[in-house]
């Protein structure tokens, strides 16, 4: 699924509602036109099936105005749900049947759906809204949101077809519904519900009975000849009960013939750089900007452009004057081409930046932690004989620095973001110092060779002893407890201990670390970011585990330390049920919510524990992760509260244990240090 947002607020000061194509690599896919829109927002969708690894996705001028554009989303969908016959699908609409709401995105949709309350006519006395508060059960190909299913629409007059009139997609065009029904209301048991769908008369399914409380998806094609396409829902003759609808989705077919540019092309593969910029007669004005103009092998072609200034003189202006109107002239008239300049640079500087020794000697010159070579790493790893982990970054491997069992991460060369993530945790790891973060051994730092040397922390990682995978003990709950505490330790000491003050970013259980005596330590500080303290809110681009994202951060960009604080409550979730992040059916916060309802901690907790923990302590953990995990962060706790409600947890959990003779386990020592000592360097 691509989405293209459009907001135009006047950032250019020239209060012109703006008109331009959007493309899909070499073939159209919209026309952006807000002066026909008559907003200030819209936004294009397809369902897309990409050929290669890579999208090219351009702004094309087509008048005066400058083309733009505020997001781009791409999400990953099933690929057995939306099926055409050829061809991607462009979204029309997407609504649920309901008289008011919001628009319902994820965490409600686990594909990032966004669904839009019906607006159409049909409430406006022909229609009749119910709903219900009991759990609809969403499980198929599609999932769509519960939130969207405890809606529907039926007829009011109880005779009378439930009539949808289509957004026109033009004369002859394809369409692609996906209708979603779901029984939300109590039926006698004489009551029988039973429609046909027909799209401008013609029946386009066999007859559907919804199920109670349980989703059905229909989907079909059909052609609207002329101007008017009209969806009907009718009853059948057997039917004691008018038709409903909860949810529908409307696409057309679009295609796209050309073929985008192979990236395994030879011709685009052995391209050494950039050699003809061809901008002839395009009307420019003012002077080259400096980083084309640097491009010694770079061939102007900029006949027809009068006012196109290619002299040293030009550069002595003010850059505002000479910069914005030959940026947007290029932008406008070779956005294609002036990607790939920028690229091309770019990428010549990132093989500089990681290949050559300057580098290096200005990042990493005054660090005090030892630096290995690269054939020391070799050596201490065996020649990289026994793995232990895969992150996204490369391979872990264990090893031996005077005789101390070490890990060994070694940076894939392949990794995008491996550099800047590297060079991030040692920055960070060479100043921090806490019981509860993983320690900094040393690191490579040789040619293209980067490697991170930490503590070796033989129990692996919280993740797998709550799975029980590759052979992992099940812990028990008074271990859970002090894992949770420690790593709650470890993040109020990022936020509240480090000079600046960090977020971690990507708090997990997989880099939930623990030594031989099941201590916990937080690792991977690859995406960690400072920010300005306590209540303050950075913008940056949102980095992190999927299910473990913060929403409120996912939709606004505001990166705080209470982002850390929801991803902490996502782990405290699956400490206390063992339930998977997301599934094809839930994310586990919406699990438990539903379940919270019943008012039984056992159909909550993890089934393995056995009933071995003290109710009160675990109805409190949940209370806790429940509020870590709310959607406002202004809601959520901030570290220091989430320890002190821990320590009443264990302390639950303790007497528990002491009534039982101390035969379970050890009680658990909560006199842990929670002083911010030493301060981070």
């Amino acid at each position: 699924m691509i989405v293209a947002r459009f907001v135009y607020g006047n950032y250019d000061g020239f209060d012109v509602k703006p008109k331009f194509d959007l493309y899909l690599g070499p073939n159209i896919w919209a026309t952006i036109d807000f002066q026909r829109l008559g907003t200030n927002s819209t936004n294009e969708e397809i369902l897309h099936m990409p050929t290669s690894d890579s999208l090219q996705i351009c702004l094309v001028k087509t008048g005066e105005t400058t083309p733009f554009i505020s997001a781009l989303e791409i999400r990953a969908l099933g690929n057995d749900s939306y099926i055409t016959k050829s061809g991607s699908l462009m979204r029309l609409s997407r609504s649920y049947f309901s008289k008011s709401g919001s628009n319902i995105r994820y965490m409600k949709d686990i594909y990032d759906r966004e669904w839009v309350a019906y607006n159409g006519a049909g409430f406006q006395g022909e229609w009749t809204n119910i709903s219900t508060t009991l759990d609809v059960n969403n499980s198929n190909k599609y999932v769509p949101p519960k939130d969207v299913l405890i809606h529907a629409a039926t007829p009011t007059d109880a005779n009378a077809p439930l009539t949808i009139e289509l957004p026109s997609g033009g004369s002859g065009e394809e369409y692609y519904f996906y209708a979603y029904f779901a029984e939300i209301q109590d039926l006698q048991a004489k009551d029988t519900r039973e429609f046909n769908i027909s799209l401008n008369g013609e029946v386009l399914s066999d007859p559907i009975i919804p199920k109670k409380l349980d989703i059905t998806t229909v989907s079909s094609v059909g052609t609207c000849q002329g101007r008017e396409c009209i969806l009907q829902l009718t009853r059948t003759n057997r039917s004691t009960l008018p038709p409903l609808i909860n949810a529908l989705e409307i696409f057309t077919s679009i295609r796209f013939p050309q073929s985008e540019t192979d990236e395994n092309d030879a011709a685009v593969q052995n391209l050494p750089q950039l050699e003809k910029l061809d901008l002839s007669n395009n009307n420019l004005t003012g002077g080259v900007p400096e980083f084309l103009g640097n491009m010694k092998s770079l061939m102007f072609m900029v006949d027809g452009n009068p006012m196109l200034c290619l002299s040293n003189a030009c550069r002595k202006r003010p850059k505002k004057k000479v910069f914005v109107p030959i940026v947007a002239s290029i932008a406008s008239a070779a956005v294609v081409i002036a990607v790939l300049v920028i690229f091309l640079v770019w990428r010549k500087k990132k093989a500089t930046a990681v290949g050559g020794t300057s580098m290096v000697n200005d990042t990493f010159a005054n660090k005090k932690s030892r630096r290995f070579t690269y054939s020391e790493v070799i050596k201490m790893t065996n020649n990289f004989q026994k793995v232990i982990g895969k992150g996204g970054s490369g391979m872990v491997y264990q090893g031996t620095v005077n005789g101390s069992d070490v890990a060994v991460k070694l940076l894939s060369q392949t990794s995008t973001q491996g550099y800047e993530q590297f060079k991030a945790e040692v920055d960070l790891l060479l100043r921090v110092h806490h019981t509860n973060l993983v320690s900094l051994v040393g690191y490579c730092y040789e040619g293209d060779h980067l490697a991170l040397i930490y503590e070796f922390l033989p129990n692996g990682d919280l993740k797998q002893h709550l799975s029980g995978k590759g052979g992992r003990s099940i812990i028990n709950w008074s271990i859970r407890l002090r894992i949770a505490l420690e790593t709650a330790l470890g993040l109020e000491y990022l936020h509240i201990g480090c000079t600046p003050p960090m977020v971690h970013r990507d708090v997990k259980t997989a880099n939930i670390l623990l030594d031989e005596n099941f201590k916990a330590k937080l690792a991977d500080f690859g995406i960690s970011r400072s920010f300005g303290g306590h209540e303050s809110q950075e913008f940056t681009e949102v980095a992190g585990t999927h299910g473990y994202i913060d929403p409120e951060y996912y939709r606004t960009n505001r990166l705080a330390e209470k982002s850390d604080v929801y991803s902490y409550g996502v782990v405290l979730l699956e400490m206390i049920t063992n339930k998977p992040v997301i599934s094809e059916e839930y994310h586990v916060a919406e699990w438990v919510s539903t379940k919270l309802n019943q008012c039984d901690i056992t159909e909550i907790m993890d089934p393995n524990l056995c009933g071995g923990y003290d109710h009160n302590s675990a109805w409190r953990a949940l209370d806790l992760a429940v509020s870590c995990t709310d959607t406002s962060s202004s809601k959520r706790p901030i570290m220091s509260q989430v320890i002190n409600e821990l320590k009443e947890c264990i302390a639950c959990e303790n007497s528990r244990i002491s009534n039982n003779g101390g035969l379970e386990s050890q009680e658990i020592n909560i006199s842990l240090d929670t002083s911010v000592v030493p301060k981070a360097r």
